[in-house]
């Protein structure tokens, strides 16, 4: 596509245009818009119009603009995360089931956590995680799950992104390097009040294969807690029933007969 006077392409500001919307900001107008994404006005509007024309945004009666139906139709037909999240709703529902708290699966991208699926139910705690959330991975149970299970390298390019990472200390881990060893020690991360008080986010990971050595984790299964959960013991056995069986879909083993 075409750079712009400003050297960018009319890519580079659609993808802007569509960045610009998120959990707290589903409707803007083209005004709005424009200044979010510090585009002009005039371009603004002739973007807005062409993406309006093919459903990618939405136009309300109002005049305020919002994604369309069709980012979800084609996304829904191929995404990585489709198939992830189809896997994995049978442990997911069988976790909830159990403890009635809120349940994620989550994956690691470009150097944040993004979150596939949630599961609630009205007793579930205060939790700031939705669907297509994306947060840094050190302040969360479940991000930091994942980074433990990656290679040296990937780890240390997380450090290089967020170098403001390696100066936080956990209450019972210290260090991030210290707790990333200590989640690898134990195979899953339990640690309390990471974004919200009185709660507590426990995580264990999802395997690229059943059993070896040097497994990576390509996803996590989570639930949020409240502190003084009755059965808080069982959180950790039950996660951990609920990834093998979700690896072994995902990776199953050939028959050696």
């Amino acid at each position: 596509m075409t750079n712009s006077s400003s050297g960018e392409t009319v890519l580079d500001r659609v993808l802007r245009i569509l960045a610009a919307f998120d959990a707290q900001r589903r409707q803007v107008t083209v005004a709005e818009l424009s200044r979010l994404t510090d585009i002009p006005l005039a371009t603004t509007y002739r973007l807005v119009g062409q993406l309006a024309e093919e459903d990618i945004l939405t136009r309300y009666p109002d005049g305020s603009i919002g994604l369309g139906m069709r980012l979800w139709e084609l996304a829904a037909r191929s995404s990585p995360a489709v198939s992830l999240r189809t896997a994995a709703m049978p442990f997911l529902d069988d976790v909830q089931s159990i403890f009635r708290q809120h349940t994620q699966l989550s994956v690691l991208d470009a150097h944040e956590l993004l979150v596939v699926e949630r599961l609630s139910s009205r007793r579930s705690v205060v939790n700031q995680a939705t669907v297509a959330t994306r947060m840094p991975v050190h302040t969360v149970s479940m991000g930091l799950v994942q980074l433990a299970f990656q290679p040296q390298h990937v780890i240390d390019e997380y450090f290089e992104h967020y170098p403001e990472a390696k100066q936080i200390s956990y209450p019972a881990t210290g260090s991030m390097t210290n707790t990333l060893a200590k989640i690898r020690q134990d195979g899953y991360a339990m640690l309390d009040g990471m974004l919200d008080d009185g709660t507590t986010g426990a995580a264990v990971p999802v395997f690229d294969k059943p059993t070896g050595r040097n497994r990576i984790a390509i996803a996590a299964i989570s639930v949020v807690i409240p502190d003084d959960f009755e059965p808080r013991s069982a959180v950790i056995p039950v996660l951990m029933a609920a990834s093998r069986g979700l690896t072994r879909a995902l990776h199953p083993v050939a028959d050696p007969r």
